[in-house]
């Protein structure tokens, strides 16, 4: 295992883009399945008017929520990119994370491997399954795949506290200071 002392400034900004482009994505995906759904906004415009069809409140409703959609995608687009940047990254650098599975690995260590091993599954998957619905692949299982790329709602919240338990435990431990190496290199 190699370790790193520094980050570069290519890697802390591949941190703090993917750092952005999550909460970003969470919120536009928790909005969208939940107090902005399509039902939801189809539901207050039936209440406030009865002079529009049905069809035309549905059509009215997506139109207000694609703004919003569009951030997701974006936003997806963005956290792709930096995803695939990273791993090419920490390849050609020869950067590693502690291999969770090795059993004389202190706790510490296995932990920290353990959620980055999370890390990437999540986003893996979430990429994956969302570009399956953008470009309709494996259609006889789309509704699947949606349902498991709405698990993203669940798993970011999940990979933020470990995270920051991780942060605080580095901090408290052999790693202090490596919050201010994260935003400021040395």
């Amino acid at each position: 295992m190699k370790i790193q002392r520094k980050f570069t400034g290519f890697h802390r900004i591949l941190h703090w883009v993917m750092a952005l482009a999550m909460p970003v994505l969470f919120i536009t995906g928790f909005l969208r399945m939940y107090w902005m759904n399509k039902n939801n906004t189809v539901a207050v415009i039936e209440s406030k008017t009865s002079a529009i069809p049905k069809e035309q409140m549905t059509d009215i409703a997506k139109t207000i929520l694609e703004p919003m959609w569009q951030w997701h995608e974006v936003f997806a687009y963005i956290m792709i990119f930096a995803f695939v940047a990273r791993i090419i990254y920490m390849l050609a650098r020869g950067i590693r994370f502690p291999y969770p599975f090795k059993s004389n690995q202190p706790l510490k260590e296995r932990l920290q491997g353990f959620t980055y091993v999370y890390f990437y599954l999540f986003v893996f998957i979430s990429a994956f399954t969302g570009i399956c619905i953008e470009k309709e692949l494996f259609s006889a299982y789309l509704d699947n795949i949606e349902v498991v790329h709405k698990w993203g709602i669940y798993w970011f919240p999940i990979f933020i506290v470990l995270h920051l338990i991780g942060i605080v435990a580095a901090e408290l431990t052999n790693k202090k200071g490596i919050t201010s190496k994260m935003i400021g290199g040395d």
